[in-house]
Protein backbone atom coordinates (compact mmCIF):
# COMPACT_ATOMS: atom_id res chain seq x y z
CA UNK A 1 0.00 0.00 0.00
CA UNK A 2 2.81 2.41 0.41
CA UNK A 3 3.56 3.00 -3.11
CA UNK A 4 0.21 4.07 -3.44
CA UNK A 5 -0.05 5.96 -0.53
CA UNK A 6 0.63 9.85 -0.08
CA UNK A 7 0.92 12.39 2.39
CA UNK A 8 -1.02 11.96 5.80
CA UNK A 9 -3.69 15.12 4.94
CA UNK A 10 -5.53 15.29 1.88
CA UNK A 11 -8.71 17.98 1.85
CA UNK A 12 -9.20 16.58 -1.83
CA UNK A 13 -10.12 13.26 -0.44
CA UNK A 14 -12.27 14.93 2.36
CA UNK A 15 -14.03 16.19 0.18
CA UNK A 16 -15.06 13.76 -2.26
CA UNK A 17 -15.83 11.18 0.78
CA UNK A 18 -18.15 14.07 1.86
CA UNK A 19 -19.78 13.97 -1.46
CA UNK A 20 -20.35 10.49 -1.52
CA UNK A 21 -21.29 11.09 1.96
CA UNK A 22 -23.87 13.25 0.56
CA UNK A 23 -25.21 11.13 -1.96
CA UNK A 24 -25.73 7.96 0.63
CA UNK A 25 -27.91 10.29 2.32
CA UNK A 26 -29.55 10.90 -0.22
CA UNK A 27 -30.27 7.37 -1.47
CA UNK A 28 -31.64 6.82 2.08
CA UNK A 29 -34.49 9.61 1.88
CA UNK A 30 -35.13 8.17 -1.50
CA UNK A 31 -35.36 4.45 0.10
CA UNK A 32 -37.64 6.09 2.35
CA UNK A 33 -39.91 7.77 0.23
CA UNK A 34 -39.64 3.77 -1.79
CA UNK A 35 -41.19 2.01 1.24
CA UNK A 36 -43.52 4.90 2.27
CA UNK A 37 -45.06 5.11 -1.31
CA UNK A 38 -44.91 0.46 -0.84
CA UNK A 39 -42.41 0.67 -3.91
CA UNK A 40 -39.88 -1.55 -2.98
CA UNK A 41 -41.28 -4.98 -4.82
CA UNK A 42 -42.06 -3.08 -8.38
CA UNK A 43 -39.20 -4.55 -9.86
CA UNK A 44 -38.97 -8.29 -9.69
CA UNK A 45 -35.03 -8.54 -11.10
CA UNK A 46 -32.14 -7.65 -10.42
CA UNK A 47 -30.20 -7.04 -13.43
CA UNK A 48 -26.82 -4.88 -11.83
CA UNK A 49 -25.60 -3.72 -15.82
CA UNK A 50 -28.76 -3.77 -17.55
CA UNK A 51 -31.02 -2.38 -14.70
CA UNK A 52 -29.83 1.00 -15.24
CA UNK A 53 -32.49 1.54 -17.90
CA UNK A 54 -36.16 2.06 -17.57
CA UNK A 55 -38.63 0.21 -19.82
CA UNK A 56 -38.15 1.89 -23.05
CA UNK A 57 -41.36 0.99 -24.75
CA UNK A 58 -44.83 -0.39 -24.26
CA UNK A 59 -43.90 -4.11 -24.69
CA UNK A 60 -40.78 -3.53 -21.85
CA UNK A 61 -43.70 -1.97 -19.74
CA UNK A 62 -45.86 -4.46 -19.80
CA UNK A 63 -43.09 -7.29 -19.26
CA UNK A 64 -42.50 -5.52 -16.37
CA UNK A 65 -45.86 -5.11 -15.54
CA UNK A 66 -46.56 -9.21 -15.45
CA UNK A 67 -43.74 -10.21 -13.71
CA UNK A 68 -45.19 -7.22 -10.82
CA UNK A 69 -48.87 -9.09 -11.27
CA UNK A 70 -47.16 -12.78 -10.43
CA UNK A 71 -46.43 -11.63 -7.12
CA UNK A 72 -48.50 -11.73 -3.86
CA UNK A 73 -48.33 -7.82 -2.87
CA UNK A 74 -50.15 -7.37 -6.55
CA UNK A 75 -52.44 -9.56 -6.11
CA UNK A 76 -53.23 -9.58 -2.56
CA UNK A 77 -52.88 -5.64 -2.16
CA UNK A 78 -52.75 -3.60 -5.17
CA UNK A 79 -54.83 -5.61 -7.46
CA UNK A 80 -56.50 -4.20 -10.45
CA UNK A 81 -53.43 -1.28 -10.89
CA UNK A 82 -53.15 0.28 -14.12
CA UNK A 83 -50.19 0.63 -15.76
CA UNK A 84 -49.76 4.08 -15.13
CA UNK A 85 -49.81 3.72 -11.65
CA UNK A 86 -47.44 0.79 -11.85
CA UNK A 87 -45.25 3.59 -13.79
CA UNK A 88 -45.17 5.62 -10.63
CA UNK A 89 -44.22 2.83 -8.18
CA UNK A 90 -41.31 1.22 -10.57
CA UNK A 91 -39.90 4.99 -10.97
CA UNK A 92 -38.75 4.90 -7.08
CA UNK A 93 -37.25 1.59 -6.94
CA UNK A 94 -35.51 2.38 -10.34
CA UNK A 95 -34.02 5.84 -9.05
CA UNK A 96 -33.45 4.27 -5.98
CA UNK A 97 -31.20 1.87 -7.58
CA UNK A 98 -30.20 4.45 -9.97
CA UNK A 99 -28.33 6.07 -6.77
CA UNK A 100 -26.96 3.02 -5.74
CA UNK A 101 -25.03 2.25 -9.09
CA UNK A 102 -24.20 5.79 -9.04
CA UNK A 103 -22.93 6.05 -5.66
CA UNK A 104 -20.56 3.15 -6.52
CA UNK A 105 -19.15 5.14 -9.17
CA UNK A 106 -18.93 8.10 -7.51
CA UNK A 107 -16.36 6.49 -4.72
CA UNK A 108 -14.62 3.70 -6.94
CA UNK A 109 -13.45 5.95 -9.89
CA UNK A 110 -12.28 8.94 -8.19
CA UNK A 111 -10.57 6.30 -4.91
CA UNK A 112 -8.59 4.49 -7.78
CA UNK A 113 -7.62 8.23 -8.89
CA UNK A 114 -6.37 9.28 -5.74
CA UNK A 115 -4.33 6.00 -5.37
CA UNK A 116 -2.83 6.58 -8.81
CA UNK A 117 -1.87 10.46 -7.91
CA UNK A 118 -0.53 9.71 -4.68
CA UNK A 119 -3.02 11.22 -2.78
CA UNK A 120 -4.67 8.81 -0.55
CA UNK A 121 -3.37 9.27 3.16
CA UNK A 122 -1.52 5.77 3.29
CA UNK A 123 -3.68 4.59 6.85
CA UNK A 124 -6.81 5.38 5.22
CA UNK A 125 -6.55 3.35 2.20
CA UNK A 126 -7.43 0.05 3.76
CA UNK A 127 -10.33 1.67 5.48
CA UNK A 128 -11.76 2.94 1.73
CA UNK A 129 -11.05 -0.40 0.55
CA UNK A 130 -13.33 -1.74 3.30
CA UNK A 131 -15.98 1.09 2.49
CA UNK A 132 -15.47 0.13 -0.97
CA UNK A 133 -16.64 -3.86 -0.60
CA UNK A 134 -19.66 -2.54 2.06
CA UNK A 135 -20.91 -0.29 -0.72
CA UNK A 136 -20.92 -3.65 -3.13
CA UNK A 137 -22.07 -5.92 -0.05
CA UNK A 138 -25.20 -3.62 0.22
CA UNK A 139 -26.50 -3.71 -2.86
CA UNK A 140 -26.43 -7.51 -2.57
CA UNK A 141 -28.21 -6.92 0.94
CA UNK A 142 -30.54 -5.02 -0.67
CA UNK A 143 -31.40 -7.53 -3.48
CA UNK A 144 -31.93 -10.28 -0.43
CA UNK A 145 -34.50 -7.62 1.01
CA UNK A 146 -36.31 -7.45 -2.35
CA UNK A 147 -36.29 -11.45 -2.37
CA UNK A 148 -38.26 -11.68 0.74
CA UNK A 149 -41.32 -10.07 -0.75
CA UNK A 150 -41.43 -12.10 -3.90
CA UNK A 151 -43.07 -15.33 -2.95
CA UNK A 152 -44.88 -15.58 0.43
CA UNK A 153 -44.91 -12.29 1.72
CA UNK A 154 -46.58 -8.82 0.29
CA UNK A 155 -43.96 -6.86 1.59
CA UNK A 156 -40.16 -7.38 2.28
CA UNK A 157 -39.04 -9.14 6.12
CA UNK A 158 -38.75 -6.74 8.50
CA UNK A 159 -34.92 -7.24 9.71
CA UNK A 160 -33.98 -7.71 6.17
CA UNK A 161 -35.17 -3.89 6.06
CA UNK A 162 -33.59 -2.75 9.21
CA UNK A 163 -30.21 -4.71 7.57
CA UNK A 164 -30.21 -2.97 4.62
CA UNK A 165 -31.01 0.75 6.59
CA UNK A 166 -28.00 -0.31 9.47
CA UNK A 167 -25.48 -0.97 6.55
CA UNK A 168 -25.94 2.18 4.84
CA UNK A 169 -26.07 4.20 8.44
CA UNK A 170 -22.75 2.28 8.73
CA UNK A 171 -21.40 3.17 5.58
CA UNK A 172 -22.26 6.95 5.88
CA UNK A 173 -20.49 7.14 9.20
CA UNK A 174 -17.64 5.24 7.93
CA UNK A 175 -17.60 8.23 5.23
CA UNK A 176 -18.04 10.93 7.79
CA UNK A 177 -15.26 9.55 9.79
CA UNK A 178 -13.28 8.91 7.29
CA UNK A 179 -13.37 12.36 5.55
CA UNK A 180 -12.48 13.84 8.72
CA UNK A 181 -9.32 12.18 9.18
CA UNK A 182 -8.26 13.44 5.71
CA UNK A 183 -9.12 16.69 6.50
CA UNK A 184 -7.09 16.81 9.76
CA UNK A 185 -5.03 14.36 9.50
CA UNK A 186 -3.69 11.66 11.66
CA UNK A 187 -2.36 14.43 14.67
CA UNK A 188 -5.76 16.14 15.22
CA UNK A 189 -8.03 13.32 14.88
CA UNK A 190 -7.71 11.97 17.65
CA UNK A 191 -10.15 12.74 20.96
CA UNK A 192 -9.62 12.17 25.05
CA UNK A 193 -9.77 8.47 25.65
CA UNK A 194 -13.11 9.19 28.15
CA UNK A 195 -14.75 11.47 25.40
CA UNK A 196 -14.48 8.90 22.58
CA UNK A 197 -15.76 5.31 24.88
CA UNK A 198 -18.65 8.09 25.36
CA UNK A 199 -19.16 9.55 22.33
CA UNK A 200 -19.61 6.05 20.97
CA UNK A 201 -21.66 4.16 23.33
CA UNK A 202 -23.68 7.42 22.26
CA UNK A 203 -23.23 6.89 18.65
CA UNK A 204 -24.10 3.23 19.41
CA UNK A 205 -27.33 3.52 21.11
CA UNK A 206 -28.61 5.75 18.54
CA UNK A 207 -27.53 3.55 15.84
CA UNK A 208 -29.58 0.46 17.53
CA UNK A 209 -32.83 3.07 17.57
CA UNK A 210 -32.11 3.41 14.20
CA UNK A 211 -32.50 -0.33 13.58
CA UNK A 212 -35.40 -0.40 15.92
CA UNK A 213 -36.99 2.41 13.62
CA UNK A 214 -36.34 -0.01 10.48
CA UNK A 215 -38.36 -2.77 12.25
CA UNK A 216 -41.12 -0.45 13.01
CA UNK A 217 -41.23 0.63 9.32
CA UNK A 218 -40.88 -3.16 8.08
CA UNK A 219 -43.55 -4.46 10.54
CA UNK A 220 -45.64 -1.44 9.95
CA UNK A 221 -46.31 -1.21 13.73
CA UNK A 222 -45.73 3.00 13.51
CA UNK A 223 -49.46 3.43 13.81
CA UNK A 224 -51.01 0.23 15.60
CA UNK A 225 -50.97 2.40 18.89
CA UNK A 226 -51.33 6.14 18.53
CA UNK A 227 -51.84 7.41 21.83
CA UNK A 228 -48.32 8.52 24.37
CA UNK A 229 -47.08 7.62 26.70
CA UNK A 230 -49.19 4.52 27.28
CA UNK A 231 -50.29 2.27 24.63
CA UNK A 232 -54.15 1.45 24.82
CA UNK A 233 -54.34 3.02 28.08
CA UNK A 234 -51.40 0.39 29.54
CA UNK A 235 -48.25 0.41 30.02
CA UNK A 236 -47.86 -3.12 28.48
CA UNK A 237 -49.10 -3.90 25.05
CA UNK A 238 -50.20 -7.29 24.52
CA UNK A 239 -47.80 -9.56 22.89
CA UNK A 240 -48.13 -12.93 20.61
CA UNK A 241 -45.81 -14.75 22.42
CA UNK A 242 -46.64 -17.85 19.79
CA UNK A 243 -44.14 -16.46 17.74
CA UNK A 244 -41.46 -16.98 20.32
CA UNK A 245 -38.13 -15.04 19.51
CA UNK A 246 -39.23 -13.76 16.46
CA UNK A 247 -42.01 -11.65 18.18
CA UNK A 248 -38.90 -9.21 18.72
CA UNK A 249 -38.72 -8.78 14.94
CA UNK A 250 -42.58 -9.14 13.70
CA UNK A 251 -44.77 -8.38 16.38
CA UNK A 252 -46.08 -5.06 16.09
CA UNK A 253 -47.05 -3.75 19.57
CA UNK A 254 -43.52 -4.94 21.01
CA UNK A 255 -41.99 -3.83 17.81
CA UNK A 256 -43.38 -0.31 18.76
CA UNK A 257 -43.05 -0.70 22.19
CA UNK A 258 -39.01 -1.23 21.97
CA UNK A 259 -38.62 1.47 20.04
CA UNK A 260 -40.21 3.52 22.50
CA UNK A 261 -38.49 2.04 25.46
CA UNK A 262 -35.07 2.18 23.92
CA UNK A 263 -36.23 6.19 22.90
CA UNK A 264 -36.46 6.80 26.79
CA UNK A 265 -33.44 5.38 27.59
CA UNK A 266 -31.70 7.16 24.89
CA UNK A 267 -32.77 10.76 25.93
CA UNK A 268 -31.62 10.31 29.77
CA UNK A 269 -27.84 9.04 28.26
CA UNK A 270 -27.80 11.52 26.08
CA UNK A 271 -28.65 14.08 29.38
CA UNK A 272 -26.27 12.54 31.26
CA UNK A 273 -23.71 12.50 28.96
CA UNK A 274 -23.99 15.77 28.10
Amino acid sequence: MKRFGGRDQSRSVAVWLWLTAGLVFAMVVVGGVTRLTGSGLSITEWKPIMGVLPPMNHADWMDAFEKYRAIPQYQQVNAGMSLSEFQGIFFWEWFHRLLGRLIGLVFALPFFVFLALRMMPRRLIVRCVVLLALGGLQGLIGWWMVTSGLSERVDVAPERLATHLGLALVIFMGLIWTGLEAWNGEEHSRSPEGWSRGAALLLGAVFFQCLLGGLVAGAKAGFVYTDWPLMSGGVLPPVEWSKGALAFLHDQALVQFNHRIWAYGLLIGGTVYA
